[in-house]
């Protein structure tokens, strides 16, 4: 990378140094009632106030030294690139529901599009009635409100398609269909961004489901990756093999969790506040296991036997126990909590940690236990069902001393 601060992550915990964010954009003024389940959104939010709460998110973590690197500015930047304008109109425009006419329309279209101008449609998605040309069989039979490249509203969730697993950063692929162009346009990003010359990519948008949501870096050498709703097992599997090769970690922890709205990825469930401390959700924490993963002989993967997460997870950390904060003072508050996403925190440092302010009770319990809680609004941000962790990639941290 070209600025002073070198990349690389080795824990949740370490102090974040960079940051790469989505400030959200015109891609969620095309959520519509009609579309909004389609793409992932619970309702459709005020834009110019979930722009403000971003805002104030991007400021809060400034004025603790961090850097915030926007994912559309990484984008236009690479987009002036011969080569990266090739790739994302060949890419967008490889759907099979465009028919030849249109494609070749488009392919030419695109590709005349200043850098800004391209980055707002990769983003905010193209409709039929918004085509100047390429008349043919498919425009005559779409409607005019139909989308002929999506938007990708999910985007303000950069935690999901990408993740850095030491000085590499492996590219997600992720499970629904409304986000599989997300991580096509991050891995552009790290391919050809000049910021990002000699980085390490692994896994890749073409690989076995995997999204970042699922992965928690427990301490140097130690990953956790929730396999459910949106990670498989093959995945799972994927990365672990991955990360031995390369010698970027030692042990990955395997842990299902329930095929559930309210935790789609492990860090709904879990995350990290302290080099020895989780906040958890206490409905699930006593049903919560981990299946160790380590490397065997001739590329062979040695998998243990099931055993509560918290007890593999502190094996693996090199600690004798862990600590834990329950989200709620019972179990209706905990699921409320849940809902708006007060397990989701983004640690700055340990013992400090970003949340949700709407979420009292939560972060009162973290205050209680030592945390400094920097509290945001989320009205409007959270109406994707997505935290402070979600909305957030760490592309730098200060390393943590191994255990």
């Amino acid at each position: 990378m070209t600025d002073t601060v070198r990349p690389g992550v080795d824990s949740e915990v370490g102090r974040l140094r960079t940051v790469l964010l989505h400030r959200p954009g015109p891609e969620l003024k095309r959520l519509t009632p009609r579309n909004n389940d389609q793409l992932l959104f619970d309702g459709i939010p005020w834009v110019s106030r979930a722009q403000e709460e971003h805002d104030a998110f991007a400021e809060a973590l400034r004025s603790h030294d961090v850097e915030v690197l926007y994912l559309t500015g990484l984008l236009t930047e690479t987009l002036a690139l011969d080569e990266a304008r090739h790739r994302a109109v060949e890419g967008v425009t490889a759907s099979l529901r465009l028919g030849d006419t249109l494609r070749d329309h488009l392919r030419g279209w695109l590709g005349e599009l200043a850098p800004e101008a391209l980055t707002d449609v990769l983003t905010a998605g193209l409709r039929n009635d918004e085509v100047r040309g390429g008349a043919g069989l498919v425009t005559s039979l779409l409607a005019d409100d139909d989308f002929l490249i999506d938007p990708l509203p999910n985007l303000l969730f950069t935690r999901d398609s990408s993740v850095w697993i030491r000085d590499q950063v492996a590219v997600t692929s992720l499970a629904m269909p409304a986000r599989s162009r997300e991580t096509q346009l991050t891995q552009l990003i790290y391919a050809l961004h000049p910021r990002f010359a000699g980085t390490t990519t692994i896994h890749g948008w073409h690989r076995e489901h995997v999204e970042g949501g699922d992965v928690l870096l427990l301490a140097p050498g130690v990953l956790a990756v929730g396999v459910g709703e949106r990670t498989t097992p093959a995945g799972a599997e994927r990365l672990a093999r991955q990360v031995f090769a390369d010698g970027s970690a030692h042990t990955v922890l395997a842990v299902p969790i329930a095929q559930d709205r309210a935790t789609m990825h492990l860090d709904t469930v879990c995350t990290m506040v302290d080099v020895d401390t989780f906040t958890i959700y206490p409905n699930l924490a006593d049903h919560l296991v981990a299946h160790t993963v380590t490397p065997g002989e001739e590329g062979r993967l040695e998998v243990a036997a099931a055993e509560p997460f918290l007890v593999a997870a502190a094996k693996a950390m090199g600690l004798d126990t862990l600590r834990t904060i329950d989200t709620g003072l019972d179990p209706v508050t905990a699921e409320r909590e849940q809902w708006d996403d007060g397990n989701n925190t983004l640690a700055i440092a340990p013992k400090l940690a970003v949340a949700y302010e709407r979420n009292v009770e939560t972060n009162a319990r973290l205050e209680a236990a030592g945390i400094e809680v920097v509290a945001i609004a989320g009205s409007e941000l959270g109406s994707g069902r997505g935290g402070p962790r979600c909305m957030s990639c760490p592309v730098a941290r200060d390393d943590l001393a191994p255990a």
